[in-house]
């Protein structure tokens, strides 16, 4: 059979402050669009669909709109699991009566013993869980770790293998020796949440979800599918997208490429550059940008007119720091208004004037200095 592999669709997240709620929406349209496509089998979501555990209403009218599309119009079957951004409990709600749909929704520990079989393969969808439920589960308490939980976990499941079917393992987890980014929480402590790629030898495929990069795992049979969107500066360099699987070849799994609306960049450029039309209508203003400033000298109001510019501006730093202007003791003025001072102190530590607030504030606080 052959289905399509996707993860960590983290709806409802904001990227330093914006709202990407409709930049999801247009890549999950991109998803549904290459399942039909492809004409695939399934559809597997890995994990973190919703960025927390309480989402936004709107963010869970998306993701319902979306299962409607993927699940109802295009009668797709959807697999898919908790992450550990999700609410497993608040999640499960409806699932089940979804699985009449063939939208299977794992949630819980248990669920993972009881494969769901389509076409020639069985599914094995392994929930992020902690400790705790594997001890409950299992009624052991000597289990401390993930990666002692994953095994009897994965123990259980081969007792249910039917040798005349193919084994997909979904899961949401760290499997050691993988690279993070900086949008991905940390959930271990000492370690305790790595699980050994060896663990999964007798899958003949592990649908990995949680990291953010399709590349952090090296693997014939295990694979990150990673985030449809840039999350982090860290990821900017970063190609998402979407795998295609076949269970017959999935070592020639196909990796299919996603187009954000709006891209993460770091832009290098001196300012005067910046501010010129012919510069930055060549460069793709409305991307998430990063600027990174080659100028050294102070330039008031900078972020406020960048903004005026760039609207999905994330932040500025110097290449080569803020020039420093030496002044020799005779050159001071024998006295200085203090509130000069502080004016000239801010805008050379950021950049920027001070605010009509601050001012106010910059008064009170000199009037009250006067008193005293």
């Amino acid at each position: 059979m052959r289905f399509l592999h996707t993860a960590d669709w983290h709806i409802g997240k904001k990227f330093n402050g914006y709202d990407l709620l409709s930049e999801q929406e247009a890549v999950i349209d991109q998803v549904i669009e290459i399942a039909v496509t492809e004409a695939v089998d399934a559809v597997v979501i890995a994990g973190d669909l919703y960025d927390r555990g309480v989402p936004p209403v709107e963010a869970v009218s998306l993701f319902n709109q979306k299962v409607v599309q993927l699940n109802l119009e295009k009668k797709l079957p959807l697999l898919a699991i908790s992450g550990n951004h999700d609410n497993a409990t608040r999640l499960e709600t409806g699932g089940p009566w979804f699985s009449h749909t063939a939208f299977h929704l794992h949630t819980r520990l248990d669920q993972a013993f009881m494969p769901v079989i389509i076409g020639d393969t069985q599914f094995f969808l392994l929930p992020y869980f902690e400790p705790i439920a594997a001890r409950l589960f299992f009624a052991d308490d000597t289990i401390r770790t993930i990666a002692e939980a994953v095994e009897l976990a994965v123990a259980k499941m081969k007792e249910s293998f039917d040798p005349a079917l193919r084994q997909v393992l979904v899961t949401h987890f760290f499997v050691a020796g993988a690279l993070r980014t900086d949008s991905e929480t940390k959930i271990e402590v000492g370690g305790l949440d790595n699980v050994p790629a060896d663990l999964f030898d007798e899958f003949d495929y592990v649908a990995l979800g949680h990291l953010h990069g399709k590349d952090a795992v090296k693997h014939p049979r295990i694979q990150y599918s990673g985030s449809p969107l840039k999350f982090s500066l860290s990821e900017a360099t970063q190609e998402k997208g979407v795998f295609i699987v076949d269970t017959a070849a999935v070592e020639k799994r196909q990796f299919v490429p996603l187009v954000p609306v709006h891209d993460v960049r770091v832009l290098t450029a001196a300012y005067e550059q910046l501010l010129d039309p012919a510069f930055y209508q060549a460069v793709g203003r409305e991307d998430f940008l990063q600027i990174k400033l080659t100028d050294r000298a102070v330039i008031p109001n900078l972020m406020n007119t960048l903004r005026g510019i760039y609207p999905r501006i994330l932040g500025v730093e110097r290449v080569s720091g803020v020039a420093k202007v030496q002044q020799t003791a005779p050159e001071l003025p024998q006295e200085r208004n203090p509130k000069a001072l502080v004016q000239d102190f801010f805008a050379e530590m950021t950049g920027e004037k001070l605010s009509a607030q601050q001012q106010e504030w910059l008064k009170a606080a000199l009037q009250a200095v006067a008193k005293e």
